[in-house]
């Protein structure tokens, strides 16, 4: 593949590689992180605590609805890469077509079908009073936006499918800055309070997706998209059912992941103000522990995807060693960080001294969710790279509803470990990918899929 921009993982230093790869991924997570932390600090620190509750609870349901985008680009991503290890670069125009007219309609409905019942949803996440009106305006902003958070979604996936991690996190790079100005410019000197928080990570993420639209429209012959408009609308059946396929599973995981969350959260917001408000605060310390996995997770699922298309299956073993090296090594650094400085980890987001007393016991589980990350990141990458829609079902009901759900009600109900057996149930079941994706790799199943049109 001469004057091509498309990466071959099939052969090379796998290190190298992956730290290559999955870098630009880290710092783009970390980006997204940050800019959501934006909202919670700027809110928190200017409304106080019913602003950083509303901004959790409308966070909460608003990443409820990104199921089916998180689920299907993860898979267009590794049915791309598996495209490349097959050699089958003639497909990837057709493909790109279909799967981007396919999200783009499933946008367009659930935003509608979100806005509707709206009300329902925040009553079911046991909303407290005072943070309602906050919560109910920063997630009807972002269903009003959802189509370019599914946008940017599509576009990243095409790249990252590709082997181009740099330029999504260019692009998500500008989202981050640009929320930061229109943060200060609409919560602080508007006084839009957590709609104003929403409305900035909106009109950021439509920004990074019509830059990223442009840049793969200009570079389309070195990326070999040969897709025409019709592509959008006239969707491939056979493509769209390889995607479906295994997309299904993987947006049922991420929606029952979410949906579970949303539950122990209903259970944690009925504590009151000040448990919610550490929640939110929780929930964005648990998401630093995504930032090397997801990306290694993300990165590992590419190379595993080519390598099994190639029927490189020694390669594929040595991927997923590297992974566990890096990430483990990586989850043992932020522990430390977290019990030997608690103050400084939370303290960043509230000095509200009724918010930050949870935090002492949530230390130890901070931990859990450290490891949990690190070890399912390693198993996700196989079990998403081998397009075993099956055992991606499996996973998805095991994890995001099973243990998560089952954890959640033994700890926090029915041994009384209230909100923090909530957390404590949460934080175990991450580990569940680890386990199903120990047994799926020593049966061996994963070198028997090839979830490829002819």
């Amino acid at each position: 593949m001469s004057n091509t921009q498309i990466k071959d993982f099939t052969k090379g230093n796998i290190t190298s590689q992956l730290i290559v790869f999955a870098w630009p991924l880290f710092l783009s997570n970390l980006l997204q992180v940050i800019y959501n932390m934006v909202d919670m600090i700027i809110v928190g620190h200017m409304l106080g605590k019913t602003g950083t509750s509303a901004v959790s609870v409308g966070g909460d349901v608003s990443a409820l609805l990104t199921f089916v985008a998180m689920g299907f680009s993860n898979a267009g991503q590794v049915i791309i890469a598996r495209y490349i290890g097959a050699k089958r670069i003639d497909k990837l125009g057709k493909f790109i077509g279909t799967m981007s007219g396919f999200l783009m309609v499933c946008a367009m409905i659930i935003s509608i079908v979100a806005i509707i019942f709206q009300d329902g949803m925040l009553l079911l996440m046991n909303t407290p009073k005072s943070a309602y009106e906050g919560a109910a305006a920063y997630s009807l902003i972002c269903m009003i936006g959802l189509v370019f958070i599914y946008g940017y979604n599509i576009v990243s996936a095409i790249l990252r499918g590709m082997g181009d991690s740099k330029h999504p996190f260019v692009f998500i790079g500008i989202a981050a800055v640009l929320n930061v100005i229109l943060d200060t410019i609409f919560v602080i000197g508007l006084d839009m309070k957590a709609g104003g928080a929403a409305l900035a990570t909106v009109i950021s993420q439509a920004v990074s997706f019509i830059l990223c639209s442009i840049f793969l429209l200009k570079n389309k012959e070195k990326f070999h998209i040969n897709v025409k408009p019709r592509d959008f609308v006239n969707w491939d059946r056979e493509m769209l059912g390889d995607l479906v396929k295994l997309g299904t599973p993987m947006a049922i995981k991420t929606a029952s992941i979410q949906v579970s969350k949303l539950f122990v959260n209903s259970w944690v917001n009925s504590y009151g103000t000040d448990v919610s408000a550490f929640a939110g605060i929780a929930n964005k310390v648990g998401s630093i522990s995504n930032l090397v996995s997801a990306a290694m997770n993300t990165a590992g699922s590419t190379m595993v995807g080519q390598n099994i298309a190639a029927g490189e299956f020694k390669r594929v073993k040595k991927i997923l060693a590297r992974l566990a090296v890096i990430t483990l090594s990586i989850a043992s650094a932020i522990s430390l960080f977290a019990v030997f400085f608690p103050d400084l980890l939370f303290g960043i987001f509230s000095s509200d001294a009724d918010v930050l007393k949870f935090a002492p016991k949530f230390i130890p589980i901070a931990v859990l969710l450290f490891f949990g990350s690190a070890m399912r990141a390693i198993m996700n990458a196989l079990l998403n790279g081998s397009g075993n829609y099956r055992i991606n079902f499996a996973t998805a009901i095991l994890d995001g509803i099973v243990m998560r759900i089952g954890l959640a009600l033994l700890f926090g109900v029915a041994l009384g470990m209230k909100h923090y057996g909530f957390w404590l149930g949460d934080a175990l079941a991450g580990f569940t990918p680890f386990w199903i994706g120990i047994v799926f790799y020593f049966t061996g199943r994963w070198k028997k899929n090839a979830l490829i049109s002819k």
